[in-house]
């Protein structure tokens, strides 16, 4: 659906925070998607969580879930408005880590819209490694003016 190209026109993050590397579907009713991530060993926090036994830290799962979700509402409004705007977390709820997350991971990120306002969006992330599930989170997002 969407390639890194793509998706560094709608998110703002760049190395080495851009965690979402494509798009892989996202529903006609555009309250669901389902982005990838692809764990590498040259990822740079690797080099101290924790060396010798790399684990992908759980905030950043996290986070990824987040990116992937920001996404839904960031391709449904037009460059200008995105310009003056970023999604910012509001809050976390109900975060679980079932599994480490290692390098050579893909990592599949699901997040479904739970509830939705005009500046406010609950969505329910999932992550999955091999179709196990290995984290999820209730994630509040804000839409919010960019600071200057």
């Amino acid at each position: 659906m969407l390639t890194i190209n793509e998706i560094m026109k709608l998110l703002p993050h760049r190395y080495p925070m851009l965690l979402v590397d494509r798009v892989l579907e996202i529903s006609e009713d555009g309250k669901r998607i389902v982005g990838l991530k692809n764990v590498s060993a040259n990822e740079e926090f690797f080099q101290g969580h924790f060396p010798g036994a790399p684990v992908m830290p759980g905030v950043l799962i996290v986070e990824a879930m987040a990116q992937c979700s920001a996404l839904l509402g960031l391709r449904e409004m037009t460059a200008e408005e995105r310009a003056g705007k970023l999604f910012v977390f509001g809050g976390i709820d109900k975060a679980r880590f079932r599994r480490p997350v290692v390098p050579g991971d893909q990592l599949i990120l699901e997040c479904e819209v739970l509830q939705r306002r005009a500046s406010m969006v609950k969505m329910r992330g999932e992550a999955k490694v091999n179709g196990t599930l290995v984290a999820e989170a209730d994630l509040l997002s804000m839409l919010v003016d960019r600071p200057e």
